[in-house]
């Protein structure tokens, strides 16, 4: 079981990083919002990793963070939801957007993920909603004043960007960089500012 890399970014893709480890790559499929941590090709990064084996096929799933794992393994336990899917929702929600989002039953926030239907939204946030207390990525209650305008500010800005015209995980990229730079009390439309320079370099 390989449970952590650490070594050179050798190449990256829309969905993919390659880390070049004592000269052997490993290609790990990761959220956009892990491939944005990760910083430039050719820098030194660490990724947690969990190893996915199915019949066909084998897969090594990275993340910039433990919490980012724990909830792709979360995810993942849902009816419908495969790797595929759990990224495109951890690319779309920050983690502390998404325990917020389950703690609330919010579906309408989860299904902003490329590929979620309402449907699905709606299984994950109630097969979750008890479970999500407990993991990490949140501070305090649920119905946190500060914590949700936050994630609302955050997931309309990716929309946004969807509606210009950027690719989701493209979109979403852009706006956790830009979060990233201004902070978690950004605004929508800062976001939007930031992420547009950001998807359009």
């Amino acid at each position: 079981m390989i449970a952590k890399l650490s070594g050179r970014l050798d190449a990256t893709g829309e969905d993919w990083a390659i880390v070049d480890v004592g000269g052997v790559g490993y290609l790990v499929h990761c959220s956009s919002r892990t491939l944005a941590a990760l910083g430039e090709v050719g820098e030194g990064c660490t990724v947690h990793t969990q190893l996915q084996v199915s019949e066909n096929d084998m897969r090594l799933l990275g993340f910039a963070e433990s919490a980012e794992r724990d909830w792709f393994r979360l995810l993942t336990a849902v009816q419908g939801v495969g790797s595929k899917v759990a990224l495109a929702i951890l690319s779309a929600l920050a983690t502390g957007e998404l325990r917020e989002a389950c703690g609330r039953g919010d579906a309408a926030q989860v299904a902003r993920a490329n590929g979620v239907g309402p449907k699905l939204a709606a299984r994950i946030v109630n097969e979750l909603k008890d479970k999500a207390g407990a993991m990490p990525g949140g501070s305090g209650g649920f119905a946190g004043v500060a914590a949700a305008p936050v994630a609302g500010a955050s997931a309309d800005a990716v929309s946004a960007l969807e509606n210009l015209g950027f690719k989701p995980a493209v979109a979403a990229q852009a706006v956790a960089r830009a979060q990233a730079e201004l902070g978690e009390g950004a605004s929508e439309g800062d976001l939007i500012r930031v992420a547009l320079k950001k998807a359009a370099s």
